[in-house]
């Protein structure tokens, strides 16, 4: 009975006036919380994953809530108060809101989605994941990966039926895979569609299955599938393979094969759209003097004349050395920033030859004062 169910807004946590992003987002939620993947075994979660999902399927389409705001669980469950809505009257305070047509609509949204079964039917879309490299994710490459579906079994063709016979028309529904049904709610009578249930809703009736597939048209096999990740992909993006997910029912198209793409992080280089960065370590003595570097790109290193006097945190560019563009002719550029490494220890010598520079350049040694009493000294004669 509707009565005994829980008020959806309650099931999903939220108010009555709660946005589409709320609802979505309390769903998403709920639904990771208590699928059965997470609780394995657990009956109380599997039920309670029911009840959010049926929750959110009503609250997120804007005619069912709507349905269920003005008349709660009787307005989206057709199978409300079976046997005369006992406890309901005869809503004759409904005046001319139109209560009967809009509980013909419902009823007849319940047989139309029970008469799709007997046409043909899409087959589920399957997901699951492949990890690159940085190098691959900017240049492209082709993956193989293996994963389980449901095909088309080859012994029966998909039709169910064991080789050289086949399927008898419903003669209860003649193959619609719907039956017309009366219903009665206080004086009023209703006719709607409903499931066929001599042929279960597929408006056939197989007398000598298919041993194969047991009947069902359909077996679950294992396929090494060949991906083509094109160049300048990126880290959780996601690649459609049409027609490889599993198959479809009643002559209906496969689904679809979602691959999504994780990109390993590279040792030192790091991304932004089609540029790569680079931070590039170097001496005191080459960032002062200057040097020819060699920087390693994902083509491979290249040379560089760093100029002298060049300053710590310093960026230059290298043109055409970034990420290929997406399915494009353009290719970024890689930025190159200068880390200057300062020496953790010395010796005694290289400790002189460095208190000598410093007394060049009119410093004086780290002895004789520090930077911090220097600063407020030279403040004061200010």
């Amino acid at each position: 009975m509707a009565d005994q169910k829980r008020d959806y807004y309650e099931v999903l946590g939220v108010g009555r006036t709660a946005s589409d992003d709320e609802l979505k987002k309390a769903y998403r939620k709920l639904a990771k919380q208590y699928h059965p993947d997470m609780n394995p075994g657990d009956k109380q979660a599997e039920a309670k994953f029911k009840e959010i999902n049926e929750a959110y399927e009503v609250l997120s389409d804007k005619d069912k809530r709507a349905k269920y705001d003005q008349f709660g669980h009787a307005g989206v469950d057709p199978n409300f108060g079976a046997g005369g809505f006992g406890g309901y009257g005869d809503f004759g305070d409904f005046g001319d809101f139109g209560f009967g047509d809009i509980l013909g609509d419902i009823l007849g949204g319940f047989g139309g989605r029970s008469a799709q079964r007997s046409g043909p039917q899409r087959g589920e879309s399957l997901r699951t994941g492949v990890t690159i490299s940085f190098e691959e994710a900017a240049f492209g490459c082709e993956k193989e990966i293996t994963l389980s579906r449901m095909e088309s079994c080859e012994s029966c063709h998909g039709s169910g039926c064991a080789p050289g016979t086949t399927a008898e028309v419903c003669p209860d529904c003649r193959g619609s895979g719907t039956v017309r049904v009366q219903q009665r709610m206080g004086g009023m009578a209703f006719t709607s569609s409903a499931p066929c249930t001599r042929c279960r809703g597929t408006g056939k009736i197989i007398h000598q299955p298919c041993k194969s597939c047991g009947g069902a048209g359909n077996v679950k096999k294992q396929r090494k599938i060949s991906v083509s990740i094109p160049q300048g992909i990126n880290d959780k993006q996601a690649i459609s393979l049409r027609g490889q997910g599993n198959a479809g029912a009643n002559g209906g198209p496969a689904g679809d094969l979602i691959v999504e793409v994780r990109v390993k992080p590279h040792a030192y280089f790091q991304r932004e759209g089609t540029s790569v960065l680079y931070e590039c370590p170097v001496s005191f003595y080459q960032a002062a003097l200057g040097a020819e570097l060699e920087i390693p790109t994902i083509d491979g290193k290249v040379k560089y004349t760093l100029p002298a006097g060049t300053q710590p945190g310093t960026t230059f560019r290298l043109r055409g050395k970034g990420i290929p563009e997406l399915r494009g002719r353009g290719r970024g550029d890689q930025y190159v920033t200068v880390q200057v490494k300062v020496p953790a220890s010395l010796n005694n010598q290289q400790r002189e030859a460095l208190e000598a520079f410093a007394q060049t350049m009119g410093e004086a040694a780290p002895s004789s004062g520090s930077p911090v009493k220097e600063f407020f000294s030279k403040k004061k004669k200010k």
